[in-house]
């Protein structure tokens, strides 16, 4: 246009390009002061804002985005009562560089808790959940053909990852009471002192019993039967806060039902007490500085026993049984460790016949003897 005006003229350019003559004539004199800069357009914001927001309240502002941190305009405007509009607010926050209201990346969530759980004595705080097993296909077979058990009641320690197995065929608040009576006398049995601890379960059945009981489950009093020990459940649709046992879980499927076989119920007791047996005391978790349950142990209690990783899985079905028979002569008891009669670890270099001459997990070769012993031999070995 301005190429042509030079040519032509003003009045011709304005026919030609079908513009006001004055829009023609108000570019050719830019060209002519400032050359190519002067065609660039220019910014149309007044000169004089009236309705600017005030300096002190852009302040005020900043000063409460610091101290929200992740909580919106909208709930910030009506917490504080800010005269003006949440768009302004976020307008700002723009201009004055403050950070949006991003959600938390995973890793560093993650990090976070992991630190946090770090910090807690061993036993202090506790996982509890259960696994139905009849959706895993590569047991769903076995499972039917040799009745082996359908449901696993997982314990999971948070601050070493120690964890311990229960099994039976269905979800039942008396199942779940029964391993907790049973951990919890072999736990003392071993001198863990467990009055400052909180057993954390989800709001199933299996754990709290009716949804509208009025009186706490047996569970609940099992639990709460040692002095300064709690039950406490996870808030509705709050499952994140299960992750340590589901993590467990994952694991457990991967490694250890996915790939093993069975001929019955005591060879499939033998081997999932091998993986927990390796779990424990050998596997190392990533998330957990690539250090094992007995070594993070080691770390909170240097003189630990050992054999409080080496609790056995328990087959609660048999225990009931047991309980049962105990309560019908007058007499009742909890087993220590009802896949050995007597479970006495000082001893179990003369049952290890009843273990898997060896177990693979993980790609490393590993002698059950060795494990239960302590020792870099044995019968097994």
């Amino acid at each position: 246009m301005v190429c042509y005006a030079e040519k032509h003229g003003i009045k011709p350019t304005a026919r030609f390009f079908r513009a006001h003559p004055d829009t023609v004539r108000k570019w050719v004199y830019r060209f002519r002061e400032e050359g190519f800069i002067g065609l660039r357009d220019l910014s149309r914001r007044p000169h004089h804002s009236p309705f600017k927001t005030p300096e002190d309240t852009r302040e005020l502002l900043v000063e409460l985005k610091a101290n929200y941190k992740r909580i919106g305009a909208e709930q910030i405007k009506v917490l504080e009562n800010i005269p003006v509009s949440s768009k302004t607010m976020r307008k700002v926050w723009r201009e004055k560089g403050v950070s949006s209201r991003q959600r938390r990346k995973k890793h560093v969530t993650k990090n976070n808790l992991r630190h946090i759980k770090k910090e807690f004595n061993l036993f202090q705080h506790t996982c509890e959940d259960t696994k139905h097993l009849n959706d895993i296909p590569e047991y769903w077979t076995p499972m039917m053909k040799l009745d082996l058990p359908k449901v696993q009641y997982t314990f999971r320690e948070v601050s070493s990852g120690i964890m311990y197995l229960g099994y039976a065929d269905e979800l039942s608040l008396s199942y779940a009471t029964l391993f907790s009576d049973y951990l919890q006398y072999n736990l003392k049995r071993l001198d863990i002192d467990l009055s400052n601890t909180t057993r954390q379960t989800d709001n199933g059945s299996e754990y709290i019993g009716s949804w509208n009981a009025k009186n706490p489950s047996s569970f609940t009093l099992s639990v709460e039967s040692i002095p300064g020990q709690s039950h406490a459940t996870i808030p509705p649709a709050h499952h994140r806060w299960q992750a340590d046992v589901e993590t467990v879980h994952d694991i457990i499927e991967r490694e250890f039902f996915e790939i093993e076989t069975f001929k019955d119920n005591q060879d499939f007791m033998n081997k999932i007490f091998s993986y927990q047996l390796f779990f424990n005391m050998t596997r190392p978790n990533t998330y957990k500085e690539n250090k094992s349950p007995w070594q993070l142990a080691q770390e909170k209690i240097p003189d630990i026993k050992k054999e409080v990783l080496m609790i056995p899985p328990v087959d609660l079905r048999r225990l009931l049984e047991k309980k049962m028979d105990f309560q019908a002569s007058g007499v009742y008891d909890v087993s220590s460790g009802p896949l050995f009669d007597n479970l006495d670890t000082h001893d179990l270099s003369n049952k290890t016949k009843e273990l898997p001459r060896r177990c693979h997990y993980g790609g490393t070769e590993i002698a059950a003897c060795t494990l239960l012993c302590g020792g870099s031999g044995g019968n097994s070995a």
